[in-house]
């Protein structure tokens, strides 16, 4: 019987037996019984192929959806991933293994919060935080599952992605409980089981998922160049509640026209290449020495209130990481101030206004935060620069200095 068992073949047919008793409606504590007893440990490799099989065979995948959980619960403890290999820190799996840890900080917060006063105000600001998971969802979305379809690996993307919708779902819930809370004792009770805690199970269980089988099936599946082209297109996307710190570097090389790497510096060859405008040019490179050689802060957002970029200005007054990439604006604000942003981006939006500009005392600093419409030469709105400075030494002048003096910049 053991050499039945440790068959591929007889393994898989056994699972795919018992995936189909859950969808028949079997309990599932007596179906994980019976797979501890006749498999023991099943590779992950093979939970991929027999889910992959039952879809083409004919299941309908709302219904594989439906269980998914179900699933996860029964193969809890039952996935051997002795043979997965490990992503080195900046692979793009190293970065998504590391923003689930954040993300599984925030969810256990966010179902452990205590009945206090301030109940709302907290789980307002997890909200807002675990809100960075599009980021999360998207890379996977838009530059993970297209390679596996590629490798003829379509059904487990398909159900996952439809895992995300649900906690989307399950996220704009719990916001709008935050906006439309009570502050009745009892409806703090309520919410944690009724919202907030089916949204930190959803988290929870995609981190499951993805650790236990995605992402050990990807590392099997893609190629180095595959990953490369995700490595460098992720900043595009953003990053969630964690910016990566290391540099990667495929172990074969780059693929030929990969183009300018995210996160590294342009090749020599590239000088080559520079950016046109109206009054002039810059290489890459030049251009982001510029920028990050201002004064000031710059932050931009496009016109669909996303942040798509900051300068990296030696003295910046303001922190940024590239994790509020791909964010929305209004998610980078306390709740009590975005009202003040959504109000500036109409008025930008409309043509009403192009300049908004703010003055705060800050750590000894005087600070001047200007916003600023940014529109193309028919007038088309394209987005806001926030500019922020530090004014305090400025207004301190006097006088004239007409002599070189490099004590100080001022």
């Amino acid at each position: 019987m053991s050499e039945l068992i440790d068959n591929s073949k007889k393994r898989k047919e056994l699972l795919k037996h018992l995936i189909l008793q859950l969808h028949e409606g079997q309990a599932p504590e007596a179906v994980k019984s019976r797979l501890a007893a006749l498999l023991g440990q099943v590779p992950y490799d093979v939970v991929v192929e027999v889910e992959q099989e039952l879809i083409a065979e004919g299941l309908p995948q709302e219904e594989v959806l439906k269980l998914c959980d179900v699933h996860s619960a029964v193969l809890k403890g039952a996935i051997d991933q002795s043979g997965a290999r490990e992503a080195v820190p900046g692979h793009p799996v190293h970065t998504f293994l590391q923003e689930n840890h954040e993300l599984a900080r925030v969810a256990a917060r966010l179902r452990e919060l205590p009945a206090a006063a301030d109940f709302w105000d907290q789980a307002a600001a997890e909200l807002r935080l675990l809100s960075d998971v599009e980021k999360h969802y998207s890379r996977k979305e838009n530059l993970l599952f297209p390679y596996l379809e590629k490798h003829g690996i379509s059904g487990p993307p398909a159900v996952m992605w439809g895992k995300h919708d649900e906690t989307r779902a399950l996220l704009a819930r719990a916001q709008q409980a935050a906006r439309d809370h009570s502050a009745a004792p009892a409806e703090w009770q309520r919410a944690s089981q009724q919202v907030l805690r089916p949204l930190a199970d959803s988290i929870d269980e995609m981190i499951f998922k993805e650790e236990n089988i995605l992402f050990p099936m990807c590392l099997d599946t893609l190629s180095e160049a595959e990953w490369f082209e995700i490595w460098r297109q992720s900043p595009e996307v953003g990053f969630c509640l964690y910016d990566p710190v290391d540099d990667w570097r495929p172990a074969e090389s780059a693929p030929s026209g990969a183009g300018q790497q995210a996160g590294g510096e342009q090749p020599a060859a590239g000088e080559a290449r520079r950016i046109d405008l109206p009054s002039g040019s810059f290489a890459p490179r030049e251009l982001e020495a510029l920028l990050n050689s201002l004064t000031v802060d710059l932050t931009f957002v496009d016109a669909q209130d996303t942040v798509r970029f900051f300068n990296q200005a030696p003295d910046r007054i303001f922190t940024r990481t590239r994790a509020i990439l791909g964010r929305k604006v209004q998610q980078c604000h306390p709740p009590d101030s975005v009202h003040i942003v959504e109000r500036i981006l109409r008025d930008f939006k409309s043509g009403a206004q192009s300049r908004a500009a703010f003055w705060i005392q800050m750590d000894g600093k005087f600070v001047h935060i200007e916003y600023v419409a940014m529109r193309d030469r028919e007038g088309k709105y394209l987005g806001t620069l926030e500019i922020s400075q530090d004014l305090g030494a400025k207004r301190a002048l006097q006088g004239e200095r007409r002599l070189l003096n490099y004590e100080g910049r001022e």
